[in-house]
């Protein structure tokens, strides 16, 4: 993607030369002009201002003609009577024909005709040089024609002849003029074009009002370059500009008053104004401002008071003045209420290729022998465009054995100049939250955010608030799915703020994620208590448990533990060294996850006072604590031993329990449950816990809001249910169950969001109370063999979606079309569906209908063309299905079409205006059918055809 800079090739010291007689009108109509042009920012020359004493005036001038874009000739009564004008003019003309300089007259008072052929008041000024040469005269006489037959501006005949409307037209064709000249991109610069179209368009310029936009996003991305070649592109269209660098950098070495005098200087085209204090700054701004229509960057702000000081409000400054703020702060610009705020893309793989060939080769790709190897490089930069500049730069002109070398080096030791802009951010954090980076960063980087909010809980730290803080802040992302990310170099700067104090120390690291240095330093006992958490962040590692057994004699300040042992260990004589665990496994750990721990119980002398949250899966553990050790944790909120061999556990010892997962404790017989427990329990999973045989405690767990007790075949609902409505319960799995009916208490359960029953195969019916769940948003039947709904079911009306797939069921209530929010109705493989309702079309938020295999719709009602939101429509095999509403491209919003596998012989024609639409059909079917008439109506950018 190509970003060059606009204009000519040549570079000129002024934007405008004035050319006028002086004694007619400098210090009135040129005086006028000269400070309308610099308050505009457009560079002038004026005679009397820019000739320096001692300096032969002719050659000054002719210098300065040929060093300026644009001429303004201001054509007044008396201008011929100067031969210097006239000289003037004739240099000027001479640029005009021969360069890509411009000379526009202004007629002040003067017809153009008169100049044109020297007549009227004008030629008599002309004629007192009659005695001039000929051949001198005559020049003077060609130029003076030319002059006049160009475009210009005619006092009497522009604005009726006020003179500063005059003044104000001129002034804005000069900025339009140069708005396309002055602006330079980097031509190395990629991309650019897309990012400043978004931000362009949000600024809105053609809009008389104050307007403040945010740009955010990680250091070394782009931001401040965006907001510079935006501020290049629109600058001339204010009457006044600044651009303010590095604010947070300028902000703790000069003050804040430095740059509100910056900002009141280049405004106001004035360098001796003074800022005593902030306080008077601000007033200042405010006072000399608001006259003002001005375009002001204030580029990498990290505080709130930096906004204060030098945006501080809206009434700062004149109505269509436009403020672009950069930041990796987002908070900064939503407490100073900045919108819209933009993301600053990072760079594709295409895009990144671009630029490193850029810098490195000087070419738009790499050359082909080093194709690869600059792959890898991106690939490390990942899009960062600072990264990507530095190493171009650096391996320009190298050989291939030095990239493979540098490549390699990068891996232990990062670039500094990219990684000290990196990791101001990390610098300018609370204590807390550079605790919580360097977790994420060194091994939390991908887990989803409820798990990341457990661990981060479980050691003391105010998690949700933290990560959400890292947000704004631009260090991490949370995905729509709620999983933690992190920009790889950002977390590459984490891990060596981690190492760089020890590089060849690791047991002096406060964490440790290498799996080489964990083994050596667990196997040779060299811990210390600077370590603070041991992760070995991918799954597949596995440690030897006589590895893990040892090394934690001296990590006395360790919290967080999260190891795999290895699963073909020899568990015969693991329980021989439960005691050798127990003396070195630290009493200071709040975190402990241990996958195929490989004994029976936790260790007898282990003192577990501190730990939160312990997560043993697929463990060889049968109970908490062995014989009679019945030590209550106190403090353990998550309980996670999916599984596992566990065969008791009595939850007595665990009162503060939040999280309890016990999926797949298929050993699991006795689950004790003393009285008035688990009061904070809010997440328990019993799925396939198959010994278990009373539920009836689950009643007492009157914080509960997610249950899970699926694939237990239970025969009968159990007994789970209060005889109130006043349940806390939101979410209900119960998937793989042989029960018959719900029992009409399910009711009961008022706050219930989410009702899952998937393949409950022996489920005919569902109980009238059902339809009483009027906060159910998600309800699947995926499965069941039901033969029918509630006529009643219409009264679920926070209902959004329904998957009804694989049932037995024949017709649909005509309450159904009641569900106003429903967005999504699933009924694939409903084989004995006969119809659909008339009134479907009243499902006004329907986004997606799925039929797939529904052979006995015949047909679909009209009133379908009437769903406004509808994006996709999947028939496929519904073999009895001959034809289509002809409305159903009326609503516009279709997006995905399948009709495979009917009987449909013609589409409608009115899909014909849907942009976008995928049609899935075989081409064949396609071919024969009739489909052609329909699709050549269309574009054939318009209508996708998937083929089979």
């Amino acid at each position: 993607m190509a970003c060059s800079s606009i204009g000519d090739n040549k570079s000129f010291k002024y934007n405008v030369f004035l050319s006028f007689r002086g004694e007619d009108i400098r210090k009135t109509f040129i005086d006028h002009l000269y400070e309308a042009l610099k308050q505009h920012g457009i560079y002038t020359y004026k005679d009397d201002e820019r000739i320096q004493k001692g300096t032969r005036i002719k050659d000054d001038l002719l210098e300065s003609i040929q060093e300026s874009k644009f001429f303004v000739i201001v054509f007044s009564k008396n201008y011929a009577s100067s031969a210097w004008c006239l000289d003037e003019l004739v240099k000027i003309m001479e640029c005009h024909n021969t360069t890509h300089q411009t000379a526009f007259p202004v007629f002040y008072h003067v017809d153009p005709t008169e100049v044109r052929h020297q007549t009227g008041e004008f030629g008599e000024a002309f004629a007192i040089h009659n005695n001039k040469k000929e051949k001198e005269a005559a020049k003077w006489r060609e130029a003076l024609l030319q002059a006049g037959n160009l475009a210009g501006w005619v006092l009497e005949n522009t604005v009726d002849g006020h003179e500063a409307k005059f003044i104000k037209e001129i002034v804005g064709l000069l900025s339009l003029k140069l708005r396309s000249i002055n602006v330079y991109v980097d031509r190395k610069l990629v991309g650019m074009k897309p990012r400043m179209t978004k931000v362009l368009s949000s600024l809105e310029t053609g809009i008389e009002n104050v307007g403040m936009i945010g740009i955010k996003g990680i250091g070394g991305g782009g931001k401040t370059t965006l907001a510079r070649a935006v501020f290049d592109q629109i600058s001339t269209q204010f009457e006044g500009k600044s651009f303010v660098e590095n604010v947070s950098k300028v902000t703790r070495e000069a003050g804040l008053q430095s740059l509100q005098e910056q900002i009141l200087s280049d405004v106001l085209n004035d360098q001796s104004i003074i800022v005593r204090s902030v306080h008077n700054g601000k007033g200042l701004m405010k006072n000399m401002l608001s006259g003002r229509k001005v375009l002001i960057v204030l580029d990498n702000v990290d505080h709130i008071c930096q906004l204060e000081a030098l945006a501080g409000e809206h009434n700062w400054f004149k109505a269509g003045s436009r403020i672009i703020i950069t930041t990796r702060d987002e908070q900064v610009l939503i407490t100073h209420k900045v919108a819209p705020i933009h993301d600053v893309d990072l760079l594709s793989s295409e895009e990144a290729i671009c630029l490193f060939s850029r810098y490195a080769f000087g070419t738009e790709t790499p050359a082909q022998e080093y194709r690869f190897l600059s792959t890898q490089v991106v690939r490390y930069a990942a899009g960062l465009p600072l990264m990507i500049r530095v190493l171009g730069a650096l391996l320009c002109g190298k050989k291939e054995d030095e990239w493979t070398d540098q490549l390699e080096s990068l891996k232990t030791r990062p670039l500094q100049e990219p990684m000290d802009i990196l990791r101001l951010s990390y610098i300018n954090l609370e204590g807390y939250l550079q605790e919580i980076f360097l977790d994420v960063a060194c091994f939390l980087k991908s887990w989803h955010k409820d798990d990341v909010v457990r661990v981060l809980e479980s050691c003391g730290f105010n998690a949700k608030i933290g990560l959400k803080l890292l947000e704004e802040k631009s260090l991490i992302t949370i995905s729509d799915d709620q999983y933690l990310g992190m920009h790889d170099l950002i977390q590459e700067m984490g891990r060596d703020i981690v190492r760089h104090l020890h590089p060849d120390d690791p047991e002096q690291h406060s964490r440790l994620w290498i799996l080489n240095e964990i083994e050596d330093i667990l196997a040779n006992d060299l811990g210390t208590d600077k370590t603070r958490a041991i992760a070995v962040d991918d799954n597949h590692v596995e440690l030897s448990s006589e590895i893990v057994t040892k090394g934690f004699n001296n990590m006395n300040k360790i919290r967080f533990l999260r190891v795999i042992s290895k699963t073909e260990d020899d568990y015969s004589c693991c329980d021989e060294k439960t005691d050798q665990v127990s003396q070195t496994l630290p009493y200071s750990l709040r975190y402990l996850s241990w996958g195929f721990y490989p004994h029976s119980s936790l260790p007898t002398t282990f003192r577990a006072n501190n730990l939160v949250a312990l997560e043993m899966s697929d463990c060889r553990i049968h109970q908490l604590w062995e014989g009679k050790e019945n030590k209550v944790l106190s403090k353990l909120r998550f309980l996670v031993l999916s599984f596992s061999k566990l065969r008791t556990l009595d939850l007595g010892l665990t009162p503060y329990l939040e999280k309890l997962d016990l999926e797949g404790c298929d050993d699991l017989e006795v689950l004790q449950t003393p009285v008035g427990c688990l009061k904070r329990l809010i997440f328990l999973n019993l799925n396939g816990c198959l010994k278990i045989n009373s539920f009836v405690f689950i009643k007492q767990l009157e914080s509960l809001k997610v249950l899970s007790l699926s694939r237990l075949y239970l025969k009968e609902f159990p007994d789970i249910i209060p005889g109130h409505c006043n349940s806390s319960l939101l979410e209900l799995q119960f998937r793989h169950n042989d029960v018959q009916k719900l029992p009409a208490s399910i009711g009961n359960l008022q706050k219930l969001l989410y009702l899952d029953l998937h393949s409950c195969r022996k489920l005919v019916r569902l109980p009238g109370s059902i339809c009483g769940l009027r906060h159910l948003r998600n309800l699947k039947l995926y499965g069941c063999m039901l033969e029918e709904l509630p006529k009643d079911f219409g009264r679920l009306v926070s209902l959004e979606k329904l998957n009804m797939s694989y049932t037995s069921i024949k017709h649909l209530p005509h309450s159904i079309c009641k569900l106003k929010h429903l967005k999504t109705l699933k009924l694939s493989f409903c084989r004995n569906l006969e119809k659909l309702p008339g009134d479907l079309g009243k499902l006004g938020c329907l986004e997606k209908l799925i039929l797939t295999e529904c052979t006995q719709v015949k047909d679909i009602p009209d009133s379908i063309c009437r769903l406004k939101h509808l994006k996709s429509l999947i028939l496929l095999d519904c073999i009895q299905l001959e034809k289509l509403p002809k409305e159903l491209g009326v609503p516009g919003c279709l997006e995905v079409l399948n009709v495979k596998g009917t009987r449909i012989r013609h589409l409608p024609t009115s899909i014909s205006s849907l942009e976008g639409l995928k049609l899935i059909q075989a081409k064949s079917v396609l071919q024969s059918r009739g489909y052609a008439s329909t699709l050549k109506a269309s574009s054939s950018t318009r209508i996708r055809m998937i083929e089979y």
